[in-house]
């Protein structure tokens, strides 16, 4: 039988401006229940990311019901937990804790979350080849997602080349030889220039990392391009791209999504995702009125 009360939060490095909160705390109040979701800011504790481990751990002996983990943590929480779901262990990047009986089981929902997004916003995008700039756990996500949406093959770019070798190569092991590859931030514009799209999965144009991913001139508008950012909605990436022509989606369905699917876990009960998406919208909407 379902709670009538919770009690999350969120683990991740300046996480001030998250959404999450009000995105959780609005649809439990639709549904009736009490819900109270808690940032807990690395930057503001001043500790390390590798200290998720003591912070996911101190939740659970406070009695927190569950946590959404981000940036730059989803990859080092794994080894804290005392199981993952088949998806989670695949990515090895955690999203949503969830206690259990005194246990922490790691999910991902930032892969149903990108791959509902994805087919809302561009549903007739080319998938034949797909460059990923971004190799850390919102990266190894989507990647997963864009696979399981029948991408040919995907090719990771990230600043540490070893990084983005381990994704394509745990890609490969998961979705067959040759599905996804790995190349040298160098090699963007040869890759750029006969790809069907782009999916963004770095923090670069998040209201406190702003700027572009990439060099504007290496668009062109034959690309769709698609970002995980959602603070804000309207990224550099995303202006200099719609001025070109392409396709493009903001990170705000992937962000509602994945909320949904969250939110699912730790209450048990169904979310109204139409309104969840609303929301986003909404909420995103007026920080940005506000800046």
């Amino acid at each position: 039988m379902p709670k009538e009360s919770y009690l999350v939060g969120l683990i991740g490095s300046g996480i001030g401006p998250s959404l999450s909160p009000a995105l959780h705390e609005r649809e439990a109040d639709r549904q009736g229940l009490r819900l109270v979701y808690r940032l807990i800011d690395i930057d503001t504790l001043e500790v390390a990311p590798e200290a998720v481990g003591d912070l996911v751990r101190a939740a659970r002996d406070l009695g927190f019901d569950g946590l959404n983990i981000t940036h730059p943590c989803k990859q080092l929480v794994v080894e804290h937990l005392d199981a993952l779901t088949p998806q989670a262990e695949a990515l090895g990047a955690v999203n949503t804790v969830v206690f259990e009986d005194g246990r922490a089981v790691g999910h991902n929902t930032d892969v149903t979350g990108f791959a509902a997004s994805f087919a809302r916003g561009l549903p007739d995008a080319r998938l034949e080849r797909v460059v990923l700039l971004g190799a850390g756990g919102a990266g190894a996500a989507v990647a997963h997602a864009v696979l399981t949406l029948g991408a040919g093959r995907v090719t990771v770019v990230d600043a540490l080349p070893e990084r983005a070798a381990a994704l394509a190569d745990a890609l490969n092991r998961t979705f067959g030889a040759g599905r996804a590859g790995a190349a040298p931030p160098d090699r963007r514009g040869e890759l750029l220039a006969h790809a069907d799209g782009i999916v963004h999965a770095t923090p670069t144009g998040m209201a406190a990392h702003p700027g572009l991913p990439l060099p504007a001139a290496l668009l062109h508008s034959g690309l769709w391009v698609a970002e995980v950012v959602y603070r804000p909605l309207e990224t550099e990436l995303l202006r200099s791209a719609r001025a070109l022509g392409c396709a493009t989606l903001d990170g705000g369905g992937m962000a509602a999504f994945q909320a949904a699917d969250a939110f699912r876990l730790f209450t048990g009960r169904e979310p109204d995702t139409a309104r969840m998406l609303a929301d986003l919208t909404e909420l995103a909407g007026a920080v940005g009125a506000s800046k």
